[in-house]
């Protein structure tokens, strides 16, 4: 199915503002992170609460994206080969041709809405029929004003059963989903409290959610509720719509008979035309059963019979939620579920807190709630009421409204209020928090993520300062050495490393690199929650992160056969459209990669993934090293011609790197389309060619604890392998092993700065101190700071005592380790 540039304008209703080529449109892009195929994209600039689509045109323009659609006028000149579409409202706009394109077919679709439990169903019939079905799906939890009519356009005339949420916070909102989506199966999963905030009352919402039903020709709900029975059988009288409805009592079509929760399932019994059936789940909550009661309806209207019901619902598997445990400080679990806050939400994390059986006591941070539509004082009322029943210990409150009612939780044993999260993290450390279970509810806008750090981060006297003028100086003098064509990808792996992740790639993100590379996906995770937005290239993908990689747009490098089909057939399950991945090629390094011997098989394997090729590349084992240029030269041409054979099976480009910092430096000829620089923008030329006046970015440095003077023969530290050869004053130093201060440096070899002049290590490196001989060293006093490494004590010197490398120095410094960030 085709659509050219000239015809989606009449679609839209827009003028053209210039015409420059009737191009294929295969792709529609709202956010410019997510660019993949720029040459058949058509952008929609959208307006937004804080920036405007239009503010990214000109970037997509340079990364080849020809065809964009605005909502006001702007100077074309700069665009001189690009389709620019003038419409009133770009987000109208793109919902019309969704709507369109939905006209095109004539197959099942089913709609779903609810307050709770849509992407659930939606993902669990998905696996019910998909035996039955070819499915298109909404992506993840598409279900917004944007979200729908993206997942809309990917209906093609292979699918068989569409499957759509849809989500409302505003009056008039479902009436334009209802046009895109058009279900002719509608599901509504409950009617609770949620994203209630832009309603007059809940009997208004449920007549919004309603809506999406408008031309369906059935609606699958649950009749133990009587307003939406009610509303629902209002509205069929009126229409030639079937309701199929289940519930325990006698007017549903299929009647809940017995529950039986036991271990980890429910067993129950239903009647359905008259005929009594079992079925089984393999989950023991009420969310699961009523979601799979939603589910075997649809099944039953859809003709499935209840023996091939009940077999399928065996092989049902959770869909990750994004309820979070993890360990804290001071033997503290912290339960993150600051996705929403809302009653039952609240309500669902409280039994998981029940749950956790490893702590006595229970603590819950709890922001304003903001969707409830309720009346205040009866919703604070309610939660007040809520945390009592799942006896919790202490209420820590965050907000105006919820401090504003804490009176009513004086039936908590301990309570404590804050009008913003800046106040709580003031006090944080007067909070005492030690052996217990947190559970951090919040809203998004109270971004509790800096809660859940702070209740991670240790205190600690070491700090590693970072110079990000430096940093950037550094940059620019490799970026002179590029061709103007060559791309640029910045290593931060290892916590960039050593220095911290966000703060220098932020660094990068404004001085305009192409592209940013971390060794696992968590680390790009919090890139993005960072607010990082350039391309991340995730190199080390574990089958566990797979749904992050999606989440957040990390780019996965594919590497082996096993990786590429356990992600291929991540994405055919997640029905996403082609994902961008980078191949990694063996040319010598025999670490990761295809072997070139394989390149006939790889191809094949790619041509028939769910994969956009980003890039091919291969890693230089010794580039730095002139004796072995000759090897360098043979990875080189190796990677060269394998690449290009992969090139000529696939229509668009890719883009082919190899260098790396120290190939930046000596093999200008390999820069190709990009190049990794990695510790060089650092301050380390691993080449040693003196090309470039680097400055080193970091400064490890510690403070003296403690002054002790000792006698001759005396000895220091663990073992007793430090002796003083002669009366000696001795140093304790904040840092040892656990901050990354190798144990190698024990006993004299290594040295630390104190007043200007070095004072040797005497006896051996402790967990978390150090000791130095600073004999000779006038006015050193207790508290005085020390450095480890940095001006006059460079990297390279420590690596040199340690026997190690200056990327092993640098990756060893630890995150309990504080980073302190500067600009000159």
């Amino acid at each position: 199915m085709k659509y050219l540039i000239d015809h989606i304008g009449k679609i839209i209703g827009g003028k053209f503002l210039q015409f420059a080529e009737n191009n294929e449109i295969a792709h529609l892009l709202t956010d410019s992170r997510r660019l993949v195929f720029p040459a058949t994209t058509l952008f929609f600039s959208l307006k937004g609460d804080r920036k405007n689509g239009s503010q990214f045109i000109d970037e997509l323009y340079h990364r080849g994206v020809r065809n964009f659609v605005v909502f006001s006028e702007m100077d074309i000149a700069p665009f001189k080969d690009a389709n620019i579409i003038l419409v009133k409202d770009s987000l109208f706009a793109l919902q019309e041709l969704a709507t369109h394109h939905r006209s095109l077919f004539d197959i099942p679709v089913i709609g779903i809405t609810g307050s709770n439990g849509k992407t659930m169903v939606k993902e669990w019939l998905n696996q019910l029929l998909e035996d039955e079905y070819h499915i298109v799906r909404s992506p993840r939890s598409y279900n917004s004003q944007i979200g729908v009519p993206l997942s809309v356009w990917q209906m093609n005339e292979a699918h068989e059963l569409a499957i759509f949420e849809a989500g409302i916070s505003q009056p008039g909102e479902m009436e334009r989903l209802e046009k895109i989506i058009k279900p002719n199966i509608g599901i509504l999963t409950n009617i609770g409290e949620a994203h209630s905030e832009g309603f007059t009352n809940m009997e208004r919402k449920l007549a919004e959610k309603l809506a999406l039903f408008e031309n369906a020709a059935v609606v699958i709900y649950c009749s133990d509720h009587p307003a939406v029975s009610k509303s629902l059988r209002h509205i069929a009288s009126h229409k030639d719509m079937e309701l199929f409805s289940w519930g325990k009592n006698d007017l549903s079509i299929v009647k809940v008979a017995q529950v039986n929760h036991h271990g980890q399932n429910t067993d129950f019994d239903i009647v359905y035309n008259e005929e009594p059936f079992s079925f089984s789940i393999p989950f023991a909550d009420d969310a699961s059963f009523e979601n799979a009661m939603t589910c075997i309806c649809t099944l039953l209207y859809l003709k499935l019979t209840p023996a091939i019901i009940n077999n399928k619902l065996q092989r049902l598997s959770p869909v990750a939620m994004r309820l979070e445990l993890k360990g804290g400080i001071n033997n503290c679990s912290i339960i993150n579920d600051s996705y929403s806050a809302d009653i039952n939400s609240l309500r669902i994390a409280l039994d998981f807190v029940l749950q956790q059986q490893q702590h006595a006591k229970r603590t819950v941070i709890l922001s304003d709630i903001l969707e409830s539509g309720q009346e205040e004082s009866k919703l604070y009322q309610e939660v007040a009421n809520l945390l009592q029943q799942k006896k919790v210990n202490r209420l820590i409150g965050i907000g105006e409204k919820i401090s504003k009612h804490k009176a009513v939780f004086h039936q908590i044993a301990e309570t404590v209020f804050y009008d913003s999260v800046n106040l709580f993290k003031t006090d944080f450390t007067h909070l005492h928090f030690r052996d217990e279970t947190i559970l951090l509810k919040g809203a998004r806008k109270f971004e509790f993520e800096t809660i859940d750090r702070l209740l991670a981060e240790q205190i600690h006297q070491t700090v590693l300062e970072i110079n990000l003028n430096a940093m950037a100086d550094n940059l620019k003098q490799f970026q002179q050495l590029l061709r103007h064509s060559t791309k640029i990808m910045v290593m931060v792996k290892a916590f960039s490393y050593g220095g911290g992740s966000f703060e220098i790639a932020n660094m990068l993100q404004f001085r305009k690199v192409d592209y940013l590379a971390v060794a696992y996906a968590d680390e790009g995770v919090e890139l993005r929650k960072s607010g990082i937005g350039l391309p991340i290239m995730v190199m080390n993908a574990e089958s566990g992160s797979f749904d992050l990689l999606l989440q957040y747009q990390l780019e996965p490098v594919i590497y082996s056969f096993r990786l590429l089909e356990l992600f291929d057939a991540f994405l055919r399950k997640e029905a996403m459209p082609p994902f961008p991945v980078h191949i990694e090629l063996e040319t010598g390094m025999n670490r990761l990669g295809f072997d070139i011997g394989d390149l006939q098989k790889l191809i094949e394997a790619l041509k028939t993934s769910c994969f956009k090729i980003q890039t091919v590349f291969s890693h230089l084992a010794a580039s730095e090293e002139a004796q072995q240029d000759a090897f360098t030269r043979q990875q080189a041409d190796l990677f060269l011609t394998a690449a290009d054979e992969i090139q000529a099976v696939f229509q668009y480009p890719f883009l082919k790197h190899i260098a790396n910092t120290a190939a930046i430096l000596r093999h200008p000829d390999l820069q190709l389309d990009m190049v990794r620089l990695g510790i060089g923008l650092y301050g380390i030329d691993s080449s040693h060619g003196q090309r470039l006046r680097l400055h080193e970015v970091s400064v490890l440095k510690s403070t003296i604890s403690q002054i002790k003077h000792i006698a001759a023969g005396t000895t220091v530290g663990y073992n007793r392998k430090g002796i003083a050869e002669k009366d000696m004053g001795i140093a304790t130093v904040g840092i040892g092993y656990a901050d990354g201060y190798s144990r190698k440096m024990g006993n004299g070899t290594g040295k630390m700065m104190v007043k200007g002049r070095l004072a040797p290590v005497i006896g051996s490196i402790c967990m978390d101190m150090t000791m130095i001989d600073i004999t000779g060293i006038p006015d050193v006093q207790e508290g005085d700071e020390v450095v480890v490494f940095g001006p006059g004590l460079p990297v390279e010197q420590l690596a040199k005592w340690a026997q190690t490398i200056p990327y092993e120095i640098l990756t060893s410094v630890s995150q309990r380790v504080k980073r302190v960030y500067f600009e000159e």
